[in-house]
């Protein structure tokens, strides 16, 4: 499942190219409940929700199918894209009867199916609908028609973040070490619940109406209480060495803190630090090569992120 972007585009590690609203008061007001349906009841169609409430009572059970079965597209008004991924789109969308604004992420199961990506989708609400920190986009919840999957996620105004890095260039080290202190902390939150993120980049973190920063993108996320994994996945730019020593690599949690680091270079200069061809972007990261921090950064945030992905600040000719 590995994949790569230029920026706007994703496809197969076959066919791999290189990549070139307060939260609070939503939540408070919110009409919609995240629902979690036991994994034992025979799933929708594609869909299944968390297999972490299968312990739950009937009554239980019964209230989140019917809770299930009452959502409709015909509950919201639809708006304008907020986003395009691999499987849909995102809108902006309004809960007719309380006026509840929030995201809503159209997947179309035709494409899900010939990707041969219903475990892909499945892990996403399974890891998505348990999550709730001020740091990650909330999940209030899903359903479906015949066509397409529908997941209702809290709104961040102030869209991607790589939409804000592009347009700036790159952040001030302040600036930098305020979002990157967010990410830990969501990360932080992550890993406590056992769960890995794997495809942490600015396209995946969105900001809410107060800057503040929202993890988002659970597709590839995964729930691993041994801390063990083998699935090569996530974009090639981000990846750790671990995860390209072999064909069937083991790591662990550390993986999201390699690309913590990743993501520091990325914010103070403007660019990954093993952005390259494709092979030429695998073959440093293998040799734990970066290109040199500018001179004009502070020894500080030079050792803060050479010491976060333990990288070795040697440019590969």
């Amino acid at each position: 499942m590995l994949t790569a972007t230029n920026k706007n585009k994703m496809i197969p590690a076959a066919k791999m190219q290189h990549r070139g609203g307060d939260s609070e008061l939503l939540r408070k007001h919110a009409c919609l409940n995240r629902m979690q349906i036991p994994s034992h009841l025979p799933p929708p169609t594609i869909v299944a929700a968390s297999s972490q409430v299968a312990n739950s009572s009937d009554a239980e059970t019964s209230a989140a199918v019917a809770r299930h079965l009452e959502l409709h597209l015909g509950l919201f008004e639809i708006g304008r894209p907020l986003g395009k991924g691999k499987f849909g789109r995102v809108y902006l969308a309004r809960h007719r009867t309380s006026g509840y604004i929030c995201a809503l992420k159209v997947l179309n199961k035709d494409e899900i199916k010939r990707e041969r990506a219903e475990m892909h989708v499945r892990r996403e609400i399974e890891v998505h609908s348990n999550l709730r920190h001020p740091g990650i986009v909330g999940f209030y919840g899903w359903f479906h028609d015949s066509r397409r999957i529908f997941l209702i996620l809290e709104y961040a105004a102030g869209g991607e973040l790589y939409k804000t890095l592009q347009k700036e260039g790159r952040f001030s080290e302040r600036r930098a070490a305020n979002y990157i202190a967010q990410v830990a902390l969501s990360l932080i939150y992550l890993h406590s619940k056992n769960v890995m993120h794997r495809d942490m980049k600015p396209e995946n973190i969105l900001i809410g109406l107060y800057s503040e920063l929202k993890l988002s993108d659970f597709g590839y996320s995964v729930h691993a209480p041994s801390n063990r994994r083998d699935t090569l996945c996530g974009t090639l730019d981000y990846l750790p060495p671990e995860m390209l020593q072999s064909d069937k690599p083991e790591y662990t949690k550390a993986v999201d803190q390699w690309t913590l680091g990743v993501l520091t270079y990325e914010f103070l200069t403007g660019e990954a630090p093993f952005e390259d061809t494709v092979a030429m972007t695998h073959r440093r990261i293998l040799k734990n090569h970066m290109k040199p921090l500018p001179a004009s950064l502070s020894p500080e945030a030079k050792d803060f992120v050479h010491s976060v992905g333990d990288f070795t600040p040697i440019l590969i000719l």
